[in-house]
C-alpha cells in the first residue's frame, strides 16, 4: 500500500500528518504510526497527526494524534497547530477553525502566518517546594533552573518523568529560565518522546500559566524561547485558574511525501 503523507513543523516540533477522511488507515495500526515517526526507519517525527471528518457539527474536522511511539496521545499544541494550517492548505478550513482533540474542542484563527490555538481553561495548579504542576490538554512538572543552556535535560527529565508521583503514566517536564520582563527559555523533556523535543506546545503554555502564578511576572502575554524558535501565550485569569488562553506561534510545511510498506 502507498501512503501519501505530509510533513509539518512548529518551532521545530515535527510531525507526520495524514488525510484521514476517507478512513484509508485504522487507529489501532500502532506499529505503523510508530514505524512512521522513526528518524531511522521510517520519516521521522516527535508525533502523528490524522486529520478526520468531524463528529460533531459545529467542528470543521477531528484531530487525532499518535505520540512517536504509536500509542495515542493527549493534546498537542503545537500539533493542533500544524493541523490547522494542513486543514487551510487542503481547503477544509479558510482563516477559522473549529475542531475536536482527545482534550475537547478548540478554535483556531490564522492571523499574518501564524496561528492561534485556543487552548482548554486550566482551574488549578499544584505548587510545591521544587516546581509546578498542571494540566494543559498534557499534564506537565515545570522547574525553574539555572543556566539553562547546559542543563542535562535528557537525563534529568527522563529520571523525573518516570518517578514519583508520576511512574509509569509519566510526566512532560519543563525547565525554564527567566530571560526578561515577560520573557523565558523553555527546554522539554516529553514523554511518548521520551526525549527532548525542540519544542513542546502544551508545555510552553503551562510554562507560561506558571510563571504568572507565582508571580514571577505578571503580564498575561508571555513570550517564550524553545530551541526550535519563539512562541507566544496569552491568557485571562480567572480566579484561582486561567480562562481564554491562547498559543500563538508559525506551522509550516516542510514537504510531501508517499510511503510504501
Amino acid at each position: 500500500m502507498t501512503l501519501t503523507f505530509y510533513k509539518y513543523q512548529g518551532t521545530g516540533n515535527d510531525f507526520v500528518i495524514i488525510d484521514n477522511r476517507d478512513a484509508i488507515l485504522s487507529k489501532n495500526d500502532t506499529k505503523l504510526f510508530a514505524r512512521l515517526c522513526d528518524r531511522k526507519f521510517g520519516v521521522g517525527a516527535d508525533g502523528l497527526m490524522l486529520l478526520e471528518l468531524p463528529q460533531d457539527k459545529e467542528d470543521d474536522f477531528t484531530m487525532v494524534y499518535f505520540n512517536a511511539d504509536g500509542n495515542e496521545s493527549s493534546m498537542c499544541g503545537n500539533g493542533g497547530r500544524c493541523l490547522v494550517a494542513f486543514a487551510a492548505f487542503l481547503g477544509v478550513v479558510q482563516d477559522k477553525a473549529t475542531f475536536t482533540a482527545i482534550d475537547g474542542k478548540h478554535k483556531a484563527e490564522i492571523k499574518d502566518g501564524l496561528v492561534y490555538l485556543q487552548m482548554q481553561d486550566v482551574s488549578e495548579i499544584e505548587k510545591y517546594d521544587t516546581h509546578l504542576f498542571l494540566d494543559t490538554g498534557s499534564p506537565h512538572h515545570v522547574a525553574m533552573v539555572e543556566d539553562l543552556t547546559n542543563y542535562d535535560v535528557e537525563n534529568i527529565g527522563r529520571t523525573i518523568r518516570n518517578g514519583a508521583p508520576y511512574f509509569e503514566a509519566g510526566c512532560n517536564v519543563n525547565f525554564v529560565e527567566k530571560k526578561n520582563g515577560n520573557a523565558f527559555a523553555v527546554r522539554t523533556y516529553e514523554r511518548g518522546v521520551e526525549n527532548e523535543t525542540l519544542s513542546c506546545g502544551t508545555g510552553v503554555t503551562a510554562v507560561a500559566l506558571s510563571m504568572h502564578a507565582t508571580k514571577i511576572t505578571n503580564d498575561q502575554e508571555i513570550d517564550i524561547h524553545t530551541q526550535g524558535g519563539q512562541l507566544k501565550v496569552t491568557f485571562q485569569k480567572n480566579g484561582n485558574g486561567y480562562e481564554n488562553i491562547f498559543l500563538i506561534g508559525p506551522a509550516k510545511q516542510v514537504f510531501k511525501g508517499e510511503i510504501t510498506w
